[in-house]
């Protein structure tokens, strides 16, 4: 068995969650906070594939799920670059504040 107990990877996932949070939360640019939502689900993967590993019946389900909660991931990320670069081509800014309404 491994010898890093599972302590570790939650205080990982933990530490990544908190930042990605305090990201999402605090950045005005919308690149900043797409990428801090992205670091909060890779936190949220870490705890589905350390529970999977050292649960109490360790089992691959949390890894599917995993697999699963990374193409979500990545089609979410295709369709906010693409709405991003529609907004950037209509406001002329990626600052959240000045992308506030649906009209020009």
């Amino acid at each position: 068995m491994s010898s890093i107990p599972a302590s570790a990877f939650l205080a990982l996932a933990l530490i990544l969650f908190c930042i990605g949070l305090y990201g999402a939360l605090t950045k005005r640019n919308t690149v900043i906070v797409l990428i801090s939502i992205e670091l909060m689900l890779n936190a949220v993967n870490i705890n589905l594939v350390t529970f999977s590993k050292y649960g109490v019946t360790p089992s691959i389900t949390g890894q599917v799920f995993a697999l699963f909660a990374i193409s979500v991931a990545a089609a979410e990320a295709a369709v906010g670059l693409a709405i991003l670069i529609a907004l950037y081509r209509n406001k002329k800014t990626v600052n959240i504040d000045e992308i506030d309404s649906m009209k020009n």
